[in-house]
């Protein structure tokens, strides 16, 4: 599939996504509902950026994009992925730059050798989350 078919197939899909979470909100998106013009004014979005969102025809402007994210209460970096602006893989790399992601409690056992034996993993995995709960711990 070309990039150009890939980009129209996601703002088709985003424009669904969309349509979805405004009926779940109460939005009445029918022709003479109100719900469109109801958005956006509720979200400071313009009528006809709702309307062309909808119709599949994509958003790529990130200011546009962060007040959906507002608007609809979710993490902006999933609105950049269901639009089509950043993939899955890309917005993981961006969160760890330095190319380290982080890792389970049981892939810290691994490797550092902790016996797979359940009471040890269960010992370990019980000092992982204390010590990450801890008072003054800013990974918590």
């Amino acid at each position: 599939m070309e990039q150009s078919d890939r980009s129209a197939q996601q703002a088709k899909e985003f424009g669904k996504w969309l349509h979805h979470q405004l009926v779940r909100r109460g939005y009445e998106l029918s022709p003479r509902g109100g719900g469109r013009s109801a958005f956006a004014r509720d979200s400071g979005i313009g009528r006809a950026t709702i309307s062309r969102i909808l119709l599949g025809q994509g958003a790529t402007d990130t200011a546009v994009l962060a007040q959906l994210a507002e608007a609809l209460d979710r993490p902006l970096s999933e609105i950049l992925v269901r639009a089509g602006i950043l993939s899955a893989e890309e917005l993981a790399a961006a969160q760890t730059p330095d190319g380290h992601r982080q890792i389970t409690p049981d892939e810290a056992a691994d490797e550092l050798g902790i016996p797979t034996d359940p009471t040890s993993r269960r010992l370990f995995n019980s000092m992982v989350e204390t010590l990450r709960t801890a008072p003054g711990n800013d990974a918590g």
